[in-house]
């Protein structure tokens, strides 16, 4: 059931255990970094939960597994943000549907993802239902912030903590699904151990080569042509936080060579800040730009 899905090899192993012995706890709490595969093994240990089959969980030709793959269990719930959070709405809706019985299957799973997101008032709505839970259910919560949840939601559920993917595996990962060949040093801890992460960044990798080339000229060319070798940093406002993570990567190599490119790692990191507090995107990028060339000339 987990074949497919790359790294956590120990948690897919405890979580085929637990179905095969009957165990399985009446709350998950699955953490770590978003792209590593928290939500597609939460799926496929639900549809495990569920199946029917005496002899094969997850077997994808029983009335439970048929149901599951076409997004149309009954015993099953999968809630998610409704807008920037997750609502005490959605939790009461969880709750009702909770209390009515199993149809298919002897068990109901639900799952939240980026249960991280919930609003107070929906984690101690949840609460209710964690310290009671029916018999015949599993909740599965679904976060990347362990610290956003209320201790008390903490300490109601089973934590499983997902690590990051190993390097080799996402660039075999790449190699083989997209073809995505000769990805630079720089690149691969870029993905920081998210599958998710180097999907989204698949498609970048000339404009980030091109970051590279600008950081190799730093202090080599004069304030004109740094800035003009700046112009995929100028037009990338919206993934800019991936690149400015993405600069300091390569500015930790560059520092080998010069200590002062430490100093810029501190520059790049003091721009997030203002960004994040909503300061002008362009100046905030001249200020970075110019101050970073400064630091090294």
């Amino acid at each position: 059931m987990f074949d497919e899905i790359i790294g956590n090899e120990q948690i897919k192993e405890a979580l085929k255990k637990v179905v095969m012995e009957n165990k399985a706890s009446h709350s998950y709490m699955f953490v770590g970094i978003e792209g590593i595969g928290k939500q597609m093994i939460a799926k496929r240990f639900a549809q495990m939960l569920l199946c029917t089959n005496e002899h094969q969980t997850g077997c994808h030709e029983c009335k439970s597994c048929i149901e599951f793959i076409s997004n149309n269990h009954p015993d099953f719930l999968y809630i998610e943000p409704d807008g920037n959070s997750i609502k005490i709405e959605q939790i009461r809706y969880l709750q009702r549907k909770i209390q009515e019985k199993p149809i298919i299957s002897d068990k109901k799973v639900y799952i939240i993802n980026d249960a991280d997101k919930m609003t107070t008032e929906a984690q101690n709505c949840l609460l209710k239902t964690l310290e009671e839970p029916p018999e015949y259910s599993t909740i599965i919560l679904i976060g990347s912030n362990e610290n956003a949840f209320l201790n008390t939601i903490k300490s109601r559920c089973m934590k499983i903590a997902f690590q990051p993917i190993e390097t080799k595996e996402i660039k075999q990962y790449m190699e083989q699904t997209y073809n995505m060949t000769n990805m630079t040093q720089n690149m691969l801890e870029a993905f920081q151990g998210s599958i998710g992460k180097a999907i989204i960044l698949k498609d970048k990798k000339e404009q980030y080569e091109k970051i590279e080339m600008l950081l190799d000229n730093l202090d080599k060319k004069n304030i004109i042509d740094i800035l003009k070798l700046s112009e995929d940093i100028y037009q990338s406002k919206e993934e800019i936080i991936n690149i400015l993570d993405y600069i300091n990567i390569s500015l930790l190599k560059l520092a080998k060579r010069n200590i002062k490119y430490i100093n810029c790692i501190e520059i790049v990191e003091n721009t997030k800040k203002r960004l994040n507090q909503n300061a002008n995107y362009d100046m905030s990028i001249d200020n970075m730009i110019l101050n970073m060339w400064e630091e090294v000339n």
